[in-house]
């Protein structure tokens, strides 16, 4: 669907961001983070839990950060200030391409057609990830869309909850991803890890295997999809203790869904809450210690006491 807003209009920190409202950006915009997605994984050297294939938050938009190619590196980027996709090359040069409503298939025709401009060379599998009904890159021309005011308020928001998500992780002393956003399941996610292997997966796919090969307490932004329709932000335990479901958690609008195993906090009660980023801290927060507990995660080894840090503070600090 097109917008007649004015993007200078999106004034406020946390956005309104229905999913009925921009579905079908939100879909056509998720193929597209998947093909530039599937590049960088393609020329990155592995890094443990499928961390090399991520995008980043930008103070525009979404970037893929330096990928390696034949003794220089190249970067793409979705700038939805501008909606342009940048690519630029350590040689110097560079190419853009307008985000406007296209198929998914012409923007992976364009998009390949800009790397071979610049002399980079890489085959990526056109099948989609994590998605129900996949259509491959090339030929999907039912995924057509985009709004660029509900591309930049979901930037926009990005932005916010990754400020969060880095305040968050400073009292943590463990192992611990970037905050980072995947693009195979279009969210934007933190990971703290005990330190001990998990149990096996036994039927688990080669992602799962390796994005859960250690215990973990995962949390991010989710802005929903066609079978659940709610953005909201999200932490889950791997494994999932006993539990896990009854504990009490903080803030009282925080509930678990047992459909998506995990707690959730809506996007909608952090938005209209009077301290919206203290709210979405106290939820993070919160969900871990219930969970650290639960699986007996030595926490005196792996948090940082309040005041060791100069001049920082634990995540509930207001």
């Amino acid at each position: 669907m097109e917008s007649t807003m004015d993007q200078g209009e999106v004034t406020e920190r946390w956005p309104l961001l229905p999913f009925e409202t921009w579905k079908d950006t939100c879909e056509t915009l998720h193929m597209w983070t998947q093909i530039v997605g599937k590049v960088r994984m393609e020329l990155s050297s592995p890094v443990n839990h499928w961390w090399h294939v991520a995008l980043y938050v930008t103070p525009r938009g979404l970037t893929t950060s330096p990928i390696p190619y034949r003794g220089g590196t190249f970067e793409v980027a979705f700038d939805f200030i501008d909606h342009t996709l940048f690519i630029v090359t350590s040689e110097g040069s560079r190419r853009a391409l307008p985000l406007i409503p296209r198929s998914v298939a012409a923007f992976y025709q364009e998009f390949m057609a800009c790397l071979r401009a610049l002399g980079i060379d890489v085959t990526i599998n056109t099948l989609p990830c994590e998605v129900q009904h996949p259509i491959r890159f090339n030929e999907d021309e039912v995924h057509a869309s985009y709004d660029p005011v509900y591309a930049h308020r979901f930037w926009h928001i990005l932005v916010q909850a990754d400020t969060v998500l880095k305040r968050y992780r400073s009292f943590f002393l463990g192992k611990s991803s970037p905050a980072h956003f995947f693009w195979g399941s279009f969210d934007l996610a933190l990971t703290l890890f005990s330190g001990r292997r998990a149990p096996d997966r036994p039927g688990a796919d080669q992602i799962t295997r390796e994005a859960y090969s250690h215990e973990a307490i995962s949390c991010g932004f989710w802005p929903g999809n066609e079978q659940f329709q709610t953005p909201a932000f999200y932490s889950y335990t791997v494994p999932t203790p006993s539990g896990l479901a009854d504990a009490a958690l903080r803030p009282a609008a925080a509930f678990y869904s047992a459909e998506l195993g995990e707690f959730l906090l809506r996007y909608e009660d952090v938005r209209q809450a009077a301290a919206p980023e203290q709210m979405l801290l106290e939820f993070f927060q919160s969900a871990y210690e219930v969970a650290a507990n639960l699986v007996q995660w030595d926490r005196v080894a792996l948090e940082r006491k309040q005041g060791d840090f100069p001049g920082g503070q634990r995540a509930t600090s207001p």
